[in-house]
C-alpha cells in the first residue's frame, strides 16, 4: 500500500471516512466472493438497484454483489460517512479485476421532507469533501467539484473528488451522485486510480439517471 493510501487509512480511523482504494482491498475481495456466492440468492430488492452492466464501461467486466440490508462498513461511503441511516437502507457493491470499484446505497426516508433534508445533507458533504480531507491529512491535495444536476424524477446531482499525494505522485478520482424519487434517496460512488480527465463523467451521468429511474 502506498503512502497516500496509508495516510487515508489513518484518516478513516480519525474521521470516519472510507479510505480510497487503488488496488482491490480485503473488502473488495470479500465483495467479489459474496457476489460469486450470492448469484443464486438475489434479494427481492435487486430490481431497484443498478446491475453490473449499468456501471460505466471498464477495461475488465464489473461484478456486482447481491443487495444487502443496512449501509456499507464504516458507516457509508467516502465523503458521506454516517450520513445515511442504516435503518430502511440497502446497498450493493461493485468491483472489477483492476482497481475500479463502486457502491450504491439506497434509503427510504420516513417522509418526503426527510428525504429532501437527507439529499441536502449528502450534497453538502460531497461538495465539501476535498477541503475536509486536506484539513484532516496535511500534505494531501484533494479537490471536490460539482458537475451539475440531472433532470430525473426529483433530481440528481453529480460530484467528483480528485486526490493526489505529491510526494509519491499518485492520484485517485471518485465520482459521486445523489438523487431522489419521492421518499427514496440513492447515492452512487465510482472510483479508480487517475485524474478527473480519466473519469467517465458522461457515462456516470447515464448510470445515475438509470439508478434514480429504478427507485420505487
Amino acid at each position: 500500500m502506498n503512502k497516500l493510501r496509508t495516510a487515508l487509512a489513518a484518516l478513516t480511523a480519525a474521521a470516519g471516512l472510507v479510505a480510497l482504494a487503488a488496488v482491490p482491498s480485503q473488502a473488495d475481495t470479500a465483495a467479489a466472493q459474496r457476489a460469486r456466492a450470492g448469484q443464486a440468492l438475489q434479494s427481492p430488492h435487486a430490481s431497484t438497484f443498478l446491475t453490473a452492466a449499468q456501471l460505466p464501461p471498464s477495461a475488465t467486466p464489473w461484478t456486482a454483489t447481491r443487495v444487502f440490508d443496512g449501509v456499507p462498513e464504516n458507516g457509508g461511503v467516502l465523503c458521506a460517512p454516517y450520513k445515511i441511516p442504516a435503518q430502511n437502507s440497502r446497498y450493493r457493491e461493485f468491483s472489477t479485476e483492476l482497481d475500479t470499484n463502486g457502491v450504491q446505497v439506497t434509503t427510504v426516508a420516513r417522509t418526503e421532507a426527510d428525504a429532501v433534508k437527507l439529499v441536502d445533507t449528502l450534497r453538502t458533504s460531497l461538495a465539501g469533501c476535498g477541503p475536509l480531507l486536506e484539513q484532516q491529512n496535511p500534505g494531501l491535495h484533494a479537490v471536490s467539484a460539482s458537475h451539475g444536476k440531472i433532470a430525473v424524477e426529483e433530481g440528481a446531482w453529480v460530484y467528483s473528488l480528485d486526490t493526489a499525494d505529491p510526494q509519491i505522485g499518485t492520484t485517485d478520482i471518485h465520482l459521486f451522485s445523489v438523487g431522489r424519487d419521492g421518499r427514496t434517496v440513492t447515492l452512487v460512488r465510482w472510483g479508480q486510480m487517475g485524474d478527473l480527465k480519466d473519469a467517465p463523467l458522461n457515462a456516470f451521468r447515464t448510470t445515475t439517471k438509470t439508478a434514480v429511474n429504478k427507485l420505487r
